[in-house]
This record gives structure tokens, C-alpha cells and sequence, in this order.
């Protein structure tokens, strides 16, 4: 009974997640605050309550439409809200956490469950926003890079071999900078920004994953660019494609 109680509580914090990912996507390329701001509708600019923004709930009873002004709600909302919190819950499955770990907190489980949920979301975020703008905010980098520290302080503080680690960030912090520079000539360099992202899954995963993670995703960059080879859009999204297998992949091997 107290596992089905915390799977409910884990498939709800992933339907907040999914919101703010939407939220996020939406605001970060824009350089809007993504924290304080409250969220409002973008069809009549009406701040919501509380009672608006709960997260899959609220679809379903406003009856997918904007409570103020009855404008419909994209149900792509209420699909990424669901999604989200089903791809929460299979990653806290694939831990096979037990109740004994979470009383007894457990902090090598317990610490890497955690880092997993931000490293899954800022690859969602990184993803959802490429796809969309075809790049990645510099924000990203340095969040990316803050996280990545703590997680390689908290792999030496478990006594890990952490050399490798190390090595990765500090590629990481190099790519950054160039980022950084180039985009505010206007030549960031998309390369530059797949190579910076497979450091940061080297870190964050095993090299065997992010290796079926780049093969797979270039598969797909494949049929991709023959599908799009006589239409006018040509921007294939890479990065998207490698955050998501690589979603993908890592719960799929923590159930193995």
C-alpha cells in the first residue's frame, strides 16, 4: 500500500515537471523568468490561479479550454503532463528503490535518483527548446555545468574514481566559453554544441549508453534528412534527438 502511495506521488511530481518543462521551453529562448513569474494564458494574457495550472487535472475539468477567456487548450499540454509523469515513474522503477532505502536514505541510491531527475530534465529542456529554436541558450551550458560539478564532487565524496570525470568537465567548461563567444557573433557552432552535450551524457551516464545513444540518434538524423531532402525546412534536430534516446536508453539499462 505505501509503495502504490509513493508511485502516486512520484507519477504526480513528473506531471509538474512536464509543466514546467513546457513553461520553460517557452520562456528560457525568450530570457523570461522561469520561477517567479506566474504563468498566464497566452491567448488573453489573464494571470492563472492555482486552480488553473494543476497539472493534467486541470485539462480535464476546465474541459481543455481557458477557464477566462474559453480559448482551447493545445491537448499536447495535458499529453506532455502525462508523458512526463510515466517517464518519471518508470525512472524511479528502474532504481528498484525499496521503502527500506527511502526510511533508511539510502544516499547512494537515494543521491543518484536525485542527479538522475535533474540531468533527465535538463535534457528534456535542452531537447524541447532545440527543436523548437534549433539552439541551445547559454543558460543550459552553465546549469548544465553546475550540476555536472556537484554530481562529480558527490562521485569523490562515495570514493569513485572521478580522473575521467574531471577530464570531461573540463572539455565541457572549454566548449562553453567558445559557445559563449561565438554566439555573440552570431557563429555559434552546432557541432560544437552536439560534441558539449555527449560530454555532459559522459558524465552523467556510462560510455556504452551514450554510445547507443549516438548511434541511434544518427540513425534517425538519417531517415530524418532523406525525408526532408525536398522540403523546405531543413533544420533537423540532432540534439533532440540524442537527449531523448538517451532518456530512452538509460532507464531501459537501469531495468537490465
Amino acid at each position: 500500500m505505501l509503495d502504490t502511495i509513493i508511485y502516486i506521488m512520484i507519477f504526480m511530481m513528473g506531471t509538474v515537471l512536464g509543466s514546467f518543462f513546457t513553461l520553460a521551453v517557452y520562456r528560457i529562448p525568450l530570457k523570461k523568468d522561469i520561477t517567479h513569474e506566474r504563468s498566464f494564458c497566452p491567448n488573453c494574457n489573464h494571470r492563472l490561479e492555482f486552480l488553473d495550472l494543476i497539472p493534467v487535472l486541470s485539462y480535464i475539468f476546465l474541459g481543455g479550454k481557458c477557464r477566462y477567456c474559453k480559448e482551447k487548450i493545445r491537448p499536447r499540454y495535458l499529453i506532455l503532463e502525462i508523458s512526463s509523469g510515466i517517464l518519471f515513474l518508470l525512472f524511479f522503477l528502474s532504481f528498484k528503490i525499496c521503502i527500506f532505502d527511502i526510511l533508511n536514505f539510502n544516499i547512494s541510491k537515494i543521491g543518484l535518483l536525485i542527479y538522475g531527475i535533474f540531468y533527465i530534465s535538463t535534457l528534456i529542456i535542452i531537447g524541447g527548446i532545440e527543436k523548437e529554436k534549433h539552439y541551445v541558450p547559454n543558460s543550459l551550458f552553465i546549469f548544465s555545468l553546475i550540476i555536472s560539478l556537484i554530481y562529480i564532487i558527490y562521485l569523490y565524496i562515495l570514493n569513485v574514481s572521478i580522473y575521467k570525470y574531471v577530464i570531461y568537465f573540463v572539455l565541457m567548461i572549454v566548449l562553453t566559453i567558445i559557445n559563449i563567444i561565438t554566439s555573440k557573433k552570431n557563429k555559434n557552432s552546432y557541432i560544437l554544441n552536439v560534441l558539449w552535450l555527449i560530454l555532459f551524457m559522459l558524465i552523467s551516464t556510462i560510455e556504452e549508453i551514450v554510445l547507443l545513444s549516438t548511434i541511434i540518434a544518427g540513425i534517425i538524423y538519417l531517415f530524418t534528412l532523406l525525408f526532408k531532402l525536398k522540403k523546405e525546412d531543413k533544420n533537423i534536430p540532432i540534439i533532440f534527438y540524442l537527449c531523448f534516446t538517451n532518456i530512452i536508453i538509460l532507464i531501459i539499462s537501469n531495468f537490465i
